[in-house]
């Protein structure tokens, strides 16, 4: 299956690094482009299928709004979506390079309008932060899976009346740390699989009981959003919430050659250039996408 490359230059779901500055995340789709993602996707047969370039980021939230940049993630989402449907519709697996966490309401919102997906959410972080467990849930890109689960704000979580976008049944949260604060949520999830329970077990059999669910009859497909702060910051530093246990980029490539080829696409989320001053990471991650997904959606299973 040919790989359409989708650029989503987002930052609207995350805090201001500092005072006057915006979250880099935005820069990351060009500073994969220059350190060769592109050139070594097209030779595995991608196209590049372009940008959906978001509003500008504001710090603040909004009056009346619960989300810092709600309206412009909203209209963004909207328009990502569509390109995701496109480019599935076309017979193509899109890779949504990003940006950060909230571009995964884009292919959620795609793949509910056409039926039932399941979604493999690899993150370093639970991502499930909402307006009933926290009174800061105010940045989408740290709440995004209790977006799609439909447990946040019914403008983010009941997108065209769809709510919930992913059944609780339906996901498996891959990556998050041992001493992850949601933990007791995200046990209504499929399965939780933390960094150190993949390496317990092994990647293969990590993946097997992942795709036991996403992939299991009556569903019509998969999704992987991954989090590049899943890896642990020995290897993956350039982003804006580290934390030590990740997996080796050795076992996140294992881990998608094994999912990626049964699933309908996949995005990549968090990188933040600003923060990879000498480009290691940016080769690191150029070395795991092209590696991990080279053969993302060539099982069909969609």
């Amino acid at each position: 299956m040919a790989i359409d490359l989708i650029a989503a230059p987002t930052n609207l779901g995350l805090r201001p690094p500092e005072p006057g500055s915006v979250p880099g995340t935005a820069k990351a789709p060009e500073a994969l482009r220059a350190a060769g993602l592109h050139e070594r996707m097209l030779r595995h047969g991608a196209r590049d299928a372009g940008v959906v370039l978001p509003a500008r980021y504001r710090p603040g939230v909004a009056p009346g709004d619960v989300l810092r940049n709600q309206a412009a993630i909203l209209e963004f989402t909207r328009r990502l979506a569509d390109r995701v449907d496109a480019s599935i519709g076309a017979g193509r697996a899109p890779l949504v390079l990003g940006g950060d966490c909230s571009l995964v309401l884009a292919p959620a919102l795609a793949l509910r309008r056409r039926g039932r997906y399941g979604l493999v959410y690899v993150d370093g972080h639970g991502d499930f932060r909402h307006p009933g467990n926290s009174d800061e849930a105010t940045t989408l890109g740290g709440e995004a899976l209790a977006a799609v689960t439909g447990r946040h704000v019914d403008a983010v979580s009941d997108l065209a009346g769809l709510r919930p976008l992913v059944r609780d049944d339906d996901v498996v949260q891959v990556g998050c740390r041992d001493d992850e604060a949601d933990a007791v949520e995200l046990s209504a999830l499929g399965a939780v699989l933390p960094a150190s329970e993949v390496r317990r077990v092994g990647v293969e059999d990590a993946a097997a009981r992942i795709v036991d669910i996403v992939a299991r009859a009556g569903l019509d497909g998969y999704w992987i959003h991954i989090d590049v702060d899943v890896l642990d910051p020995r290897w993956m530093p350039a982003v804006d919430s580290p934390d030590p246990g990740g997996l080796d980029p050795d076992e996140l490539i294992a881990l998608l050659q094994s999912l990626a080829p049964g699933a309908a696409g996949a995005d990549v989320a968090i990188f933040d250039p600003d923060l990879d001053p000498d480009g290691s990471a940016a080769a690191t991650l150029v070395e795991v996408v092209s590696a991990g997904l080279s053969r993302l959606g060539d099982d069909g299973n969609r």
